[in-house]
């Protein structure tokens, strides 16, 4: 919840920065502080600046790889040799060039971004995709509706070797130049960077960075918990601030345009504290590993470092949201007849109202209406909103209660999901008097909101729901959020799908 409160400086805080000079680095202006975005998280100019060059260098050395095939295919009749038929020739390549680097990364450059680390990684691909091209185009060349792509139909094994090569090289060379440029802006300007941790190691970090301009890094302060113990006699990191809470975090995040976070301290409870707040300000966090430790052709002046994948909706909201969608709306259609005979006899059992709407926090902190089938009546809408339901809910019928123990009167939230509330696997979302108490006492339970709310999720599928620990649940959620992939997400969907029928409460 720190992470997201609204960053002001009074009178006397300004008063304090300017007779500190250290401190006067994080001071953010007034117009700063307007950059901060709803709900409190402000988010940085996430610029690409390799990203555009990239696709351009790809696009075009693919393109320049087709000329070169051409030139040893001129025997060709005027109908295979059309521009109409080159040109869907280079956009069939280019399209699976692009998508098989999209998937090996090489769209998300190292730090330092250098042609001969990933020129195997490029050659590779460049291959696979002329073959995948190949195969497509012979494959469907007896097709009316595709004829252009006749020009790459049963290719001859030297044009095809040629071409490749070509591409290969054409397209390492028009890499090299982006990365040059890149590095050379980085050189001139290096990006202003946050040490995260303490005592020797932070400090040697930092005055690394410092006799090291050519990194492309420039650190502008050290974040640390003011209870960790330091040496004696030595501050943290020379002439630079120590920031020990998140307001000052977000400060010196706003006044440096703060895009880079390095990781100095190992997996400790002070790391785990700042690393939700850091994500929330949208940094990009690298991890410096212990000397020794392999750093796969990336350090930072030296130390050997790997980027720290980004956890919960920094990466996921796209696929999740497509699985979400997919899904969905493919369940409401399979389970419309069921939906219909729960629906009629509830109506028939407990009279109208069938659809229980109520208040519920969700991602960031919004509020949304989730939809229920209705289950048990409160006496007043305070105690709908203030008393905590338990799957021993005395005043239900069998009905009801059946309802509960399969979960079918959590279907009408598939609705809520093809909307955009929710999602298919997420933290179960609370009312907001609940999320009130329990971000009083729970630290990290405020950190639970970085990501959309779900109908099942890891916290579930372990059992947690119901009257049970919300410490327990809300160490799941984070552990969920903080290691999420697309096939964690398949795994809890089809772990969910044996617990239906289990008595656990809802």
């Amino acid at each position: 919840m720190s992470a997201e409160r609204t960053v002001t400086t009074s009178s006397g805080e300004l008063r304090q920065h300017q007779q500190d000079p250290a401190a006067a680095v994080v001071v953010a202006p007034r117009e700063a502080l307007a950059t901060r975005v709803e709900h409190g998280t402000w988010q940085p100019a996430r610029q690409r600046p390799v990203l555009w060059p990239l696709l351009a260098a790809d696009g075009a050395a693919a393109a320049l790889g087709v000329c070169a095939y051409a030139e040893y295919t001129s025997g060709y009749d005027a109908a295979r040799t059309s521009v109409t038929s080159w040109a869907a020739a280079v956009a069939l390549l280019a399209a699976v060039v692009i998508a098989l680097h999209a998937h090996g990364g090489l769209y998300r450059p190292p730090r330092m971004p250098r042609v001969l680390d990933e020129l195997p990684a490029l050659g590779g691909r460049v291959a696979v995709a002329w073959c995948v091209t190949a195969t497509c185009a012979t494959s469907l060349s007896g097709l009316p509706v595709l004829p252009p792509l006749a020009p790459l139909a049963s290719p001859s094994p030297v044009p095809l070797l040629t071409a490749c090569a070509a591409h290969c090289a054409l397209g390492a060379l028009g890499r090299a130049l982006v990365y040059w440029r890149f590095r050379r802006a980085l050189t001139r300007g290096p990006r202003p960077v946050l040490v995260l941790g303490h005592g020797p190691r932070a400090r040697a970090v930092a005055i690394a960075l410092l006799r090291q301009p050519r990194c492309g890094m420039r650190p502008v302060g050290v974040v640390c918990d003011p209870a960790e113990p330091a040496d004696r006699g030595q501050d943290p990191a020379p002439g630079l601030p120590v920031l020990s809470t998140v307001d000052e975090l977000q400060r010196a995040a706003i006044q440096n345009d703060i895009r880079t976070v390095l990781i100095a301290t190992g997996r400790t409870d002070s790391r785990e504290h700042w690393l939700p707040a850091l994500r929330a300000l949208g940094c990009d966090l690298w991890e410096l590993a212990p000397a020794g430790a392999p750093a796969r052709h990336q350090h930072v002046a030296g130390f050997p470092c790997r980027p720290l994948p980004p956890g919960g909706p920094l990466r996921t909201s796209l696929r999740k949201r497509a699985l979400d969608v997919l899904v969905s709306a493919a369940l409401l259609v399979v389970a419309a007849p069921v939906l219909v005979v729960c629906a009629a006899l509830l109506r028939a059992l407990e009279g109208p109202g069938i659809v229980f709407r109520q208040e519920r926090v969700g991602k960031d902190g919004r509020p949304f209406t989730l939809l229920k089938f209705r289950t048990h009546r409160p006496a007043d809408p305070q105690e709908a909103a203030t008393r905590w339901s338990v799957a021993d809910e005395h005043r239900m019928s069998a009905y009801c209660r059946f309802l509960r123990r399969t979960s079918l009167d959590e279907l009408p939230q598939l609705w809520n999901v093809l909307r955009g509330d929710m999602s298919l696997v997420g933290p179960r979302p609370e009312r907001p008097y609940f999320v009130a108490q329990f971000s009083q006492k729970y630290p990290d339970y405020a950190h639970r909101h970085r990501m959309p709310t779900g109908i099942t999720g890891l916290a579930q599928i372990h059992g947690l729901r119901g009257d049970t620990s919300i410490e327990d649940r809300c160490r799941f959620d984070n552990t969920y959020i903080d290691s999420w992939s697309f096939w964690q997400d398949l795994c809890i969907l089809l772990r969910t799908v044996s617990c239906l029928v289990r008595h656990s409460g809802s």
